[in-house]
């Protein structure tokens, strides 16, 4: 709305009647088991301690210790018991609740149908009917009882829950909340006997708990991405918001059309973005016989994988390129997906290139022009099943070397992660909490290094969790502590809780990293439980730089976190996050202020959650490919892929390395980063900018050449040798905005590879803009 817009009388009074209103929290779950009802009931506890009047009704702890002593200091208001099919079912007594009139309800199982007679068919409607009188209600859901979901899940993993409400109760909630379990726990907990003896079959394949997993994590993304964008609209932000990929397809009514989109959908799909399709025609201009086939086809496309499709009028054919990057920009849209040009050139120069005038003109918005193989390898649309990696014959005799590779992998520790948006959500907390569980089950467990940040509810967590004394290293006349990972070794307990993965050595110790210490105790077998936040992740340095406007300084290698035999998301919302911070729970009182208007901003903290969930999913989805091809959601990619990174030595550099391995993870591709210096002389500030450039590459896993030439006229040349000499099938490269006249006497390296690499896919990189401050171009 307008912010003088005068409301109407209706818009008045509905604002009344949402201060009195209830609010809702819907604490949403992949499977039963995953430990929902735990934390509502720990919410609850941490409501009461605030002085909020919190009961508690028809909760099924599952008769489960932990749950039980969770509500033990929580007031219950009985719930209305009755029997179906032999089972104990509970119902909420309306009438008692509006009577104590509490401030909070806890309440489990929000798709609960309710037994015949009562007031309202569904606990949902109890619930709504609650929050009119003006009672708040914390609740819990499986991903699998949410009516939009429930078919696909059904036909991944065969569960269908019996009771269900709309997809769009979400909607209804004032906050949502994800409890992230990987399998292997689930498994544990059901090996355990934990989980009691009435689950479904199906919750017994891990497959199945992988799917479960994802959709929730991609469910709550996309509501946190709703968030995202009405906040960024708000405050008159337009463009990416850089925590999802949004891909805009431009298709003329042309025989290629189909192909572009097919193109795009697998772009879109592989790294789990939108997809949206746009065609520009000619008004009063009637399509021929042949375009409204075309348009028939591309229509039928894009509705059938799942994509939004806009026609638009163009005044004028040179209008395209502008009118294109504007509809990019008001859509958020982070990659266009077109063709080559067919111009040499002068023809270029003279009558204009849309992809060129196209790449003058965004920001912030990366151009992929695709080449047109169809002739030669046919349209390569569709995904195959392809043979996992390194897939063997069962009968195949292992080597010495094999037997050896496979021992020292059985002799590794086991490798768990909890990963959060930001400081604060509760890893080292949950990290702490199965510590203990751990040792109540006789299992040797110590705590290698702990920052409790002065934080009184991680102190007392720690329980009788014994800790290791650190090592106290020298530093400029200082002494300094860090991890004693030689004496942990030689110790050698089973487990070992590690915090702040990312975090680095004071200079002289023995390992740079803190994660390189973890390597040492996993490959000495013992198993470690670690902490990192994902805006520490190497690939999503410049991500969350363009989310945040921090750069991390401390980062890890995502080959680490893909190395983990488990990697679990601690969720938490901005809101919850805020109140932590403003109790002085996360930093000193001192610093909150500072801290909640720059890092924790609630734009920020919105975006990092959004970045996180999508990470794990993919995270999730890589896992699912690995065990069972079938059960990922993205489906296998149909053809070898071979990325190229053409760099400089310029400070986008470590952007387009970083862009390269994400995209080279997802496409199982082979990559290279490549740079071509002219002269054989290089100064020491050269090589020591090569060097960096090549240790990002290697701890990306990628592989980087150096190439030499005599004239500046080869580069361009070199280049293209070099990446059809490797197959190249996806060209990645930077550009950079030169003055007309520039461009008239010299050819940059981006134009000539637009001239003559149009046999490959070529992904231009767009600047990332601080500055822009987000307006439209």
């Amino acid at each position: 709305m307008a912010p003088y817009k005068r409301k109407t009388p209706e818009e008045i009074l509905d604002s009344i009647s949402r201060l009195h209103a209830g609010r809702l929290k819907i604490i949403i779950g992949s499977v039963s088991g995953s430990g929902k009802t735990y934390q509502m009931l720990h919410e609850g506890k941490l409501l009461k301690r605030q002085g909020i009047d919190v009961v508690i009704s028809a909760v099924s702890t599952m008769q489960r210790a932990d749950t039980i002593e969770q509500s033990l200091d929580l007031e219950r208001v009985p719930s209305i018991r009755w029997q179906k099919d032999g089972r104990e079912q509970k119902d909420l007594p309306l009438t008692a609740l509006i009577e104590r009139n509490p401030e909070v309800v806890l309440v489990d199982g929000l798709a609960h149908r309710n037994r015949s007679g009562a007031r309202f068919p569904t606990r949902l409607e109890d619930i709504r009917y609650l929050m009119e009188q003006g009672i708040s209600i914390i609740t819990t859901i499986n991903v699998y009882e949410l009516a939009g979901v429930a078919m696909i899940i059904y036909e991944k993993t065969g569960l269908r829950a019996e009771e269900t409400v709309p997809l769009h109760t979400l909607e209804l909630a004032d906050e949502v909340r994800l409890i992230d379990v990987s399998p292997e726990t689930i498994l544990n907990r059901i090996s355990e006997g934990v989980l009691g003896d009435q689950l479904h079959p199906a919750m017994s394949h891990r497959g199945n708990l992988g799917v479960l997993r994802e959709i929730s994590l991609r469910l709550v993304a996309e509501g946190v991405n709703d968030s995202l964008e009405k906040y960024r609209e708000e405050q008159g932000l337009i463009g990416p918001s850089g925590a999802i990929e949004r891909i805009l397809v431009s298709a003329q009514y042309h025989w290629n059309g189909s192909l572009y989109v097919r193109r795009g959908q697998q772009i879109a799909k592989r790294l789990n973005g939108d997809l949206q399709v746009v065609t520009f025609i000619v008004p009063n201009q009637k399509l021929t016989k042949d375009q409204q086939v075309f348009k028939r086809s591309i229509q039928k496309l894009v509705k059938k994988v799942d994509a939004r499709f806009e026609e638009i009028l163009l005044p004028h054919r040179r209008k395209l390129p502008s009118m294109l990057v504007r509809y990019a920009t008001q859509n958020n849209v982070t990659r266009i997906v077109m063709g080559h040009s067919n111009k040499n050139r002068w023809q270029e120069f003279m009558q204009g290139s849309i992809g060129n005038r196209v790449l003058r003109r965004t920001r912030n918005v990366d151009l992929f022009l695709m080449a047109d193989r169809a002739e030669q390898e046919g349209e390569r649309i569709l995904p195959i099943k392809a043979k996992p990696k390194g897939a063997e014959e069962p009968f195949h005799r292992l080597s010495r070397t094999e037997i050896e590779q496979r021992i020292e992998t059985i002799r590794r520790g086991t490798f768990k992660v909890y990963i959060g948006a930001a400081p604060g959500v509760g890893k080292t907390y949950k990290m702490l909490q199965e510590g203990n569980l751990l040792l109540k089950k006789g299992i040797d467990v110590v705590i290698g290094l702990l920052e409790t940040h002065g934080r009184k509810e991680t102190i007392q967590q720690v329980g009788e969790l014994p800790v290791f004394p650190r090592a106290r290293v020298s530093y400029q006349s200082t002494q300094l502590e860090e991890m004693d990972t030689d004496a942990i070794i030689e110790r050698h307990p089973e487990v070992v809780l590690v915090d702040e993965l990312a975090h680095t050595n004071v200079p002289g110790s023995r390992t740079k990293k803190r994660y390189e210490d973890v390597l040492r105790l996993l490959d000495s077998g013992i198993s470690v439980i670690t902490t990192v936040n994902v805006q520490h992740l190497e690939s999503l340095n410049d991500s969350v730089e363009q989310l945040t406007g921090v750069r991390v300084r401390e980062t890890v290698p995502d080959a680490v976190l893909k190395m983990a035999d488990e990697v679990e998301l601690i969720d938490v919302t901005p809101k919850m996050l805020q109140e932590r911070m403003r109790e002085g729970k996360i930093y000193a009182l001192e610093k909150v202020k500072q801290a909640l208007a720059s890092f924790f901003k609630i734009g920020n903290l919105i975006a990092l959650r959004e970045l996180a969930l999508r990470e794990i999913a993919d995270d999730v989805d890589e896992r699912l490919e690995a065990w069972d091809r079938d059960g990922s959601l993205r489906g296998a990619w149909s053809r070898r892929e071979v990325i190229f990174v053409c760099v400089d030595l310029g400070p986008r550099s470590e952007r387009l390395i970083r862009r390269g391995f994400r995209i080279a993870y997802r496409l199982k591709a082979d990559w290279f980063v490549h740079y071509v210096h002219c002269g054989t002389h290089k100064t020491q500030q050269e090589q020591k900018r090569l060097d960096a450039l090549r240790h990002l590459t290697e701890r990306l896993g990628g592989k980087m050449e150096v190439a030499e030439t005599n004239g500046r006229r080869r580069v361009h040349h070199d280049l293209l040798t070099r990446m059809n000499e490797v197959q190249t099938t996806q060209l990645i490269v930077g550009y950079s905005r030169k003055p007309l006249w520039y461009r008239l006497f010299k050819e940059s390296a981006v134009h000539y590879l637009l001239r003559n690499a149009r046999h490959m896919d070529m992904l231009i990189v767009a600047d990332f803009d601080p500055d822009m401050g987000d307006k439209m171009q």
